[in-house]
């Protein structure tokens, strides 16, 4: 029988917790290592709507790449949102697992699939810190392209309408860096490493307008859809890994984040 720390075990290997940032929060946060699994749902984050689809639909597992809890608590009650959710997965026998940064500077990790996806070649971490730790990673596109262009390329990828744009769209972009999340603190790793734009996330005003001053384009496409592929990915990882367990993507979460 198929235990959770099989796939902890799995999980650990995948995404080794020694690549998370020291700040995270990441590997099994909730639930019994030695608990049976079948069914197992990966999401970008655990919100009310993902955990009513994992307790609806029976998952004993939930992989989410957003910790829960993030922040240490002093105290467990239905009084808070986090303390909510908490509650109710225990409750419900579902255990929880976040590899969060440790994915997205994976081998195979988010950061890594994001640059495949893109077109990039000569892909390398973008910042190699001790440990083994990379946050990042930058490459090559194959012909100097607008970059109006590349964000054509972006959308099609990431499945969307619209992203912001820091950077006028003619400009020839060729070596591109990529950083999911909120990660404008590589900046300067990406100028350093000779990167003519920069994809993340999102990004503060003062950021964009540093950018803008310091001659670096940049494509936000939220922070939602930066990951989101990721942890469809993952879903597809435990599914082969793990084919007597049935395994899914959240069908029910959402960006909280709209255009209109």
């Amino acid at each position: 029988m198929l235990r959770v720390r099989a796939i902890a075990d799995f999980l650990e290997a995948f995404a080794p917790s020694c690549l998370a940032e020291d700040w995270d929060n990441v590997g099994l946060l909730v639930g019994d290592a030695d608990a049976a699994v079948e069914r197992i749902m990966t999401c970008l984050s655990v919100t009310d709507a993902s955990a009513d689809e994992a307790i609806r639909q029976r998952a004993e597992l939930i992989v989410a790449h957003h910790p829960i809890p993030f922040q240490p608590l002093k105290r467990l009650t239905t009084e808070s949102p986090t303390g909510r959710l908490l509650l109710r997965l225990v409750a419900d026998g579902v255990a929880v697992y976040s590899p969060h940064t440790a994915l997205d500077s994976a081998a195979r990790g988010i950061n890594q699939l994001l640059a495949e996806g893109l077109g990039l070649h000569d892909i390398a971490p973008l910042v190699t810190a001790p440990g083994g730790i990379s946050a990042g990673r930058c490459g090559r596109l194959r012909a100097v392209q607008p970059l109006g262009e590349f964000a054509e390329t972006v959308k099609a990828f990431l499945r969307l309408e619209a992203v912001q744009r820091v950077g006028d769209a003619a400009r020839p972009i060729q070596r591109v860096a990529v950083a999911c999340g909120s990660a404008t603190e590589l900046l300067s790793a990406a100028r350093e490493r000779g990167c003519d734009c920069f994809v993340t996330g999102e990004a503060r005003f003062h950021s964009c307008l540093e950018a803008e001053a310091t001659g670096m384009a940049m494509l936000l496409v939220g922070h939602h859809a930066s990951e989101r592929f990721g942890v469809e990915r993952l879903a597809e990882a435990l599914a082969e890994k793990f084919a007597d367990a049935t395994v899914w993507a959240s069908r029910d979460e959402h960006d909280p984040i709209a255009w209109t």
